[in-house]
């Protein structure tokens, strides 16, 4: 029977356990699309990558929930990154490596920042951010049990895609973030109506001294009902909040998946002024926490 290497990699973290889990598969060039999902459904996890080569790029990766393919995604970005290096695929020439990546969504570059040969952090340049459009707190609201008065006063809801087209909903109040009751129905109803992959609720409020920003994300339900850490709407909070004017300085602490017990922490860099975003920086560390063989059908 074939079969390929395997690991999975808690990403966003410097702790097993905690942050974002990601499976991820080397050597897959001839796995088709309907395998690759199967394969997703079975490790039943936000995301799965799949490592191919490329033609274009150091690497090409396709990520895939249990529900479909994404774009473009940040924990299984630095997740396999941190399973080429301990692989040997990726060999470290000096204390900060930067290779090219193939996603679905283009090709971004990814650094890798060590120490005595040991990763210390990955990070990824996400693509050019694209402000669309923008909802109603009336039709928005209500899909996740909250009122219009919880929004973020001044601020609108709107979809942003660094990669990934993701809904951003500013909150007032963490409390707010607490309350959130997903009707899966409405919410079913809007992600088609509105065209976004996920949507991402936050508040400019840490969980612990170090964050700037605490983060909800919601995935397609029954597959994914709440990702712990999700980088690519990161990479788009961080668009929208230097965009509006939101944060005094493009550089922040992001923190996600606190109340699910697996905490995720994320280091932001919007990079260009407001009104002409270049890029979003997204970094953050990985840990090994399986590694073997997945025998294929």
């Amino acid at each position: 029977m074939p079969t390929l290497p395997f690991m999975q990699v808690d990403a966003f973290t410097k702790n097993a356990l905690g942050g974002n889990p990601c499976a991820i598969l080397l050597d897959t060039e001839d796995l088709d699309s309907k395998t690759m999902l199967a394969i997703a459904k079975e490790m039943n996890l936000s995301e799965t990558a799949f490592v191919r080569q490329s033609a274009r790029a150091d690497f090409g990766m396709r990520f895939f929930t249990p529900a479909e393919e994404i774009p473009l995604a940040g924990h299984p970005t630095i997740a396999t990154t941190f399973a080429l290096v301990h692989s040997g695929r990726l060999p470290l020439v000096s204390d900060h490596t930067t290779i090219s990546v193939e996603l679905q969504a283009g090709i971004i570059e990814v650094e890798i920042f060590s120490r005595d040969g040991k990763v210390d952090k990955i990070v990824m340049s996400q693509k050019k951010p694209v402000f669309l459009s923008e909802l109603e707190a009336s039709d928005v609201m209500p899909v996740f049990g909250l009122q219009e008065e919880d929004v973020l006063p001044g601020a609108p809801i709107q979809i942003v895609s660094t990669g990934t087209p993701q809904l951003m909903i500013p909150l007032h109040q963490l409390d707010a973030l607490k309350r959130i009751q997903v009707d899966v129905n409405a919410y079913l109803r809007l992600r088609q109506d509105a065209g976004f992959f996920s949507p991402h609720l936050f508040c400019l409020q840490g969980i612990t001294a170090e964050g700037d920003v605490f983060a909800r994300h919601f995935g397609v339900p029954p597959d994914t009902p709440e990702d712990p850490f999700t980088g690519s709407a990161t990479g788009g909070m961080g668009a929208y909040l230097w965009h509006y004017g939101l944060i005094d300085r493009p550089v922040f602490t992001a923190e996600q998946g606190h109340w699910m017990g697996r905490p995720g922490v994320a280091q932001v860099e919007v990079v260009g002024p407001p009104e002409d975003i270049e890029t979003v920086r997204v970094g953050g560390s990985a840990v090994l926490v399986l590694e073997g063989k997945f025998y294929l059908p």
